[in-house]
């Protein structure tokens, strides 16, 4: 991702847009060093973002006794046939090492923006007031969520949800709600500008 652009790191590990290359490249360093496809390195796997994050969640939810899904993405996206078991096993793992720790980091995320407006049920100063016991009981967060990366992929959405709930504990996480909101993002834009011109007209 370093060639494409230094910007926007975190987005890069979290987006949708960017897991499926992810993926590729540690798939495609495993191909140069392990020779997991043999001596040659299938010239599909220097095609960047060729391996689109659907794909990335088709392999990833295969539950089938052969993983057959992953053979088959493997044969139709990068034109590899006949990927031996254990090498769709191990692809698996990638694809799951990949989105556990984007969701993870957009967890933490999620997290540090709880903290920042006191809705991580710790006592603290929050707008320049102390926190109360009374002002401190919990109330329930809902957390609007945009995109297909959490809509199409159930395993990232788990993998949100569990990360949550370990970096506040069940206590307080029973409390924060995650919701899929479509067009969330124009929403949030538009409460974005709201916000912006009553604090310019004051």
């Amino acid at each position: 991702m370093q060639e494409i652009s230094l910007l926007q790191g975190f987005e890069k590990l979290v987006s949708g847009m960017y897991l499926g290359d992810i993926v590729r490249r540690v798939i495609l360093r495993m191909a140069e060093e392990s020779n997991i496809f043999g001596d040659v390195t299938p010239s599909s796997l220097f095609d960047p973002f060729i391996l689109r994050t659907p794909f990335l969640s088709a392999m990833h939810q295969d539950e089938s006794a052969d993983l057959r899904e992953v053979g088959r993405v493997m044969k139709d996206v990068l034109g590899i046939s006949n990927v031996p078991f254990k090498v769709r096993r191990l692809i698996v793992e990638v694809c799951d090492l990949v989105t556990k720790r984007a969701a993870r980091l957009a967890a933490g995320g999620i997290v540090g923006i709880l903290k920042k407006i006191g809705r991580d049920g710790a006592p603290g100063v929050v707008g320049g007031r102390v926190k109360s016991d009374a002002t401190n009981k919990m109330k329930r967060t809902v957390i609007a969520i945009d995109g297909g990366l959490y809509e199409h992929y159930p395993k990232f959405g788990n993998y949100l949800q569990l990360a949550i709930v370990e970096l506040l504990g069940e206590e307080i996480a029973q409390h924060i709600v995650i919701k899929l909101s479509n067009d969330g993002s124009g929403i949030g834009a538009s409460l974005i500008a709201a916000s912006h011109s009553i604090y310019a007209d004051n």
